[in-house]
């Protein structure tokens, strides 16, 4: 219970009441003490509280991406500098993804979560402390191995690269390799604070992680070049995800034990949970590999790429990414106290939500594109790059609604116990979905790359969904059609409205004249999307309000 709970605790000094004329309303206390509940670092969460600190950590997190990949886009632009920097990152993701499973708190919340119900604090920390340390040690092997080999693996898969790129992308993906041990530590560690609906912790640490990278480049990049991106990655880093995290943990209790116990049985069940992850593919952490493989054969054409997943993922972070993990231990409380019918009620009405709101959102990114892409136009990023950028990012956004409901029914499956079906699931998608970038790129370079990219989600979620449909665990029929024909409805006519007034003002090639359109723009989508919403009963807005 927090202080502000607790009608017996002693008011601090941003509680005492001000002994003055003008003292505040009782309303306005209980908004500040509410908001500082809402922020305090041992609070609590609910599964909407929980859902909305994350959106507004995702959503300040995307706008200090937006102005990283502003200032990225100035200094180096869209060449091969930046494709080397880009395509770095991809064997660190591998090496972490096919090693830990990617995120190690997904099936360590699910144990934790039992030991937590079972009163037994003591045996969930040290079965955290044992899987923590057992695989420090594979992957920091894992590491060393992979610095060693980054030669041949930059040659093999950016086949499209020159001599100068590829060397150049082995001497970042050498920098970028430490990086995932911390964000490992930070990811095991952080599991013990989503058990306890505990979150400011994981909304924070995104936004050190972007300004490390911002500040590294604005420090040292007239010294240390495209390195400077890499330097500021590791150290936003170990600042963030790792030390931050470990901070919150040990403040709220852990007890780290320096065993290594591969026998113990909460080891093994993680192993047997994690194991279908780390051999298991899944189309949305692989489209970003199959796309750089095919793009490193355009000069440029990986980095505009990375300009259009950039802007197109900072909105849909807000959704997808933020609603799903904020979902996971709710989720999982609820399967674990074998309350089905509430799990797949809370299911249905988390993707109703998120494919509502992702309608929205995305009439919104289609209708003021261009203007949206050409803010991040300037320096080395040159016009007709933004133009190109501009039509991926039109393109990415049609599948946004997917691309946020797959996250929730991934974590659907990942709270009951079952990674093997959506890592089995993922492999097949993933591999049906090469042949069809490979075909699209040859006939329509990029741009058919965008296309592919679309599709593959869009079967990776129906796949998902249709799974949890068979497995009678979460029903199609259970989804709340008739609110997401009205999203639907509001997003074609607000998308019409919007797109009309962006495109009726001349075009210009000024950065203030882009933000003019943008809130022109933004203030017709919003009126129209309200409008259609409130005359065709939409239950929308009232549950907004009332949440608010």
């Amino acid at each position: 219970m927090n202080a502000t709970d607790d009608p017996n605790s002693t008011p601090g000094p941003l509680q005492a009441p001000v002994q003055a004329p003008q003292a505040p309303r009782a309303g306005e206390t209980g908004l500040r003490r509410r908001l500082l509940a809402f922020l305090h670092p041992s609070a609590s969460h609910s599964a909407f509280s929980a859902t909305l600190l994350l959106m507004l950590s995702t959503l300040l997190s995307g706008v200090l991406g937006l102005v990283r990949q502003k200032y990225i886009n100035y200094i180096f632009g869209a060449g091969p500098q930046t494709d080397a920097y880009n395509a770095a990152f991809q064997l660190p993701d591998m090496l972490a993804y096919f090693l830990v499973g990617g995120v190690a708190s997904i099936s360590l919340v699910t144990i934790l979560n039992r030991y937590r119900a079972e009163g037994d604090e003591a045996g969930g920390d040290r079965a955290l402390s044992i899987v923590l340390n057992a695989m420090i040690v594979v992957l920091g092997a894992g590491i060393v191995l992979a610095e060693v080999f980054a030669p041949f693996y930059t040659r093999v898969a950016f086949r499209g690269f020159d001599p100068y790129q590829a060397a150049l992308c082995t001497s970042l993906t050498r920098i970028l390799l430490p990086a995932q041990l911390f964000f490992f530590i930070g990811g095991v560690i952080g599991s013990r604070l989503l058990v306890r609906k505990i979150f400011i912790y994981q909304a924070i640490t995104p936004l050190i992680y972007n300004l490390g990278i911002i500040l590294g480049a604005v420090f040292l990049h007239q010294r240390f070049g495209i390195y400077s991106l890499a330097i500021g990655v590791l150290a936003g880093v170990i600042v963030g995800p790792a030390a931050l995290t470990a901070f919150g943990a040990f403040r709220e209790g852990l007890r780290y034990q320096p065993i290594l116990n591969l026998r113990h049985p909460a080891f093994l069940e993680w192993l047997r949970l994690t194991f279908p992850l780390m051999i298991g593919v899944s189309l949305v952490t692989a489209d970003k590999w199959i796309l750089a493989y095919f793009a490193s054969n355009d000069t440029g054409g990986i980095s505009r790429l990375t300009v259009a997943k950039t802007l197109f993922n900072a909105p849909m972070g807000i959704l997808g990414q933020a609603a799903g993990a904020a979902s996971l231990p709710f989720f999982s409380a609820l399967f674990s106290q074998n309350r089905l019918g509430e799990f797949a009620v809370a299911v249905n009405r988390s993707v109703s939500r998120v494919l509502a709101a992702s309608f929205l959102l995305g009439a919104w990114m289609i209708a003021l594109a261009s203007p949206i892409v050409d803010l991040f136009r300037g320096g080395s990023f040159t016009p007709a790059d933004a133009q190109s950028t501009a039509l991926y990012f039109t393109i990415f956004t049609l599948s946004i609604a997917f691309w946020a409901a797959q996250g929730i029914y991934a974590r659907s499956f990942y709270a009951a116990g079952d990674t093997v079906t959506p890592a089995t699931a993922g492999w097949a998608v993933t591999l049906l979905s090469i042949p069809v970038y490979s075909l699209l790129f040859r006939s329509a370079g990029i741009t058919g790359l965008t296309f592919a990219s679309n599709a593959g989600i869009v079967v990776q979620t129906l796949v998902l969904a249709l799974l949890l449909n068979r497995k009678g665990l979460v029903r199609l029929s259970g989804l709340e059609f008739g609110e997401l024909a009205r999203a639907l409805l509001a997003a074609a006519i607000s998308l019409a409205g919007a797109y009309a007034i962006a495109h009726r003002v001349t075009v210009s090639h000024s950065h203030l004249r882009d933000i003019e359109v943008i809130a022109l723009g933004t203030l017709v989508w919003a009126l129209l999307a309200a409008m259609v919403l409130r005359l065709s009963g939409s239950a929308l807005l009232q549950q907004l309000r009332s949440r608010l």
